[in-house]
């Protein structure tokens, strides 16, 4: 297993590295939008849990404004997905940035989702081993259902993940997330912009 795991951090590292050094032309472009549109910052900077729970800084491209109301509030997410911010989350273009991470080992390529650190304390011991595993850009949890599916089913299948781990199960899932990306399911909670946050509302241990 220790081979294994091993070699999925060579992989992380090939397909990252390449990756960023072939798309470098388009990320530059999005950047170059988001800049123009949007302003500064391009890229969204957020502490996220990693293995074993370890913060580390989580990169995407922004989509968001920073419109507030009258009082200095933040509008609600959905009034701030600019346009050019919902087609980058329609292609999943925003996750590019996390190829960085990939390639400096905060992520690997295929794990759990990076969640918040304000999650940390309301998670069960069960739902919890979802950090004994890098986080990931793409998961088991999403190509079965990504944003259709309940925070507990995520988890479910976060720690199934974990159980379950292989080469080829990331090279399937893997696979299932390019054609998922292909027919843009999932994207989006069903009648919502943004995802419900987790409130830990199911916790029973």
């Amino acid at each position: 297993m220790t081979s294994n795991f091993f070699l999925k951090r060579v992989i992380d590292i090939l397909v990252s590295a390449t990756a960023l050094l072939i798309l470098t032309p388009i990320l530059a472009l999005i950047a170059l939008l988001i800049r123009l549109r949007m302003g500064s910052p391009v890229i969204f900077r957020q502490t996220r849990p990693g293995l074993y729970a370890n913060p580390f800084v989580f990169y995407k491209f922004r989509t968001m404004t920073c419109d507030c109301d009258k009082n200095g509030c933040l509008l609600p997410d959905e009034c701030r997905i600019s346009e050019l911010g919902q087609f980058l989350r329609r292609t999943s273009l925003d996750e590019f940035p996390q190829l960085w991470n990939v390639l400096k080992g905060d992520m690997s390529l295929v794990g759990p989702r990076p969640l918040l650190m304000d999650y940390l304390p309301l998670y069960t011991r069960q739902q919890a081993r979802r950090h004994e595993i890098k986080p990931g850009i793409t998961g088991w949890a999403q190509v079965n259902g990504r944003n259709d599916l309940t925070w507990e089913q995520k988890f479910e299948l976060d720690v199934w993940y974990v159980d379950n781990w292989s080469l080829a199960l990331d090279a399937r899932i893997l696979f299932l997330t390019i054609a998922m990306v292909l027919k843009r399911e999932g994207i989006n909670q069903h009648g919502r912009a943004t995802v419900d946050a987790f409130r830990g509302h199911l916790r029973n241990d």
